[in-house]
């Protein structure tokens, strides 16, 4: 497996530099290894899958995962509070890092992330295509 290590800095969205990272590197399947960092604001959305909800105030990153693709990631985040509460979450744009996010990906070698509309769900769904798949 090949790592990707890259710093995210003050002002930058979260996902939107994984996903720019994802295009930039060509990354046809891989998952977050770890990330740590603080937010200065955020918006995570929750199970419903509708509602978004706002953190409007800073928060370390205690967990970050999921999977990362040029053709989409889906990634869930949970946050410790000030007041050392947790909330989390599906990451969508708005988590504004605040000092620093030291993010490490790693590459699944021969594997690429596709989406596939599921009429089950009524979404686009990821599917995992081996080496072998068109």
């Amino acid at each position: 497996m090949k790592t990707i290590c890259k710093r995210l800095h003050r002002g930058d969205d979260l996902l939107k530099s994984i996903q720019t990272l994802a295009q930039e590197e060509h990354i046809g399947a891989g998952i977050v290894l770890s990330a740590v960092g603080c937010i200065s604001r955020g918006i995570v959305r929750d199970a419903s899958g509708v509602t978004l909800r706002k953190i409007d105030e800073p928060c370390e990153i205690v967990s970050l995962n999921g999977t990362v693709s040029e053709a989409r990631c889906h990634l869930h985040i949970a946050l410790s509070k000030e007041n050392l509460s947790t909330v989390g979450g599906h990451l969508v744009e708005g988590c504004i890092i605040n000092t620093t996010c030291e993010l490490v990906l790693g590459i699944l070698d021969g594997w690429r992330i596709d989406t596939e509309f599921d009429a089950e769900t009524g979404y686009d769904e990821l599917i995992f295509r081996g080496e072998d798949c068109k």
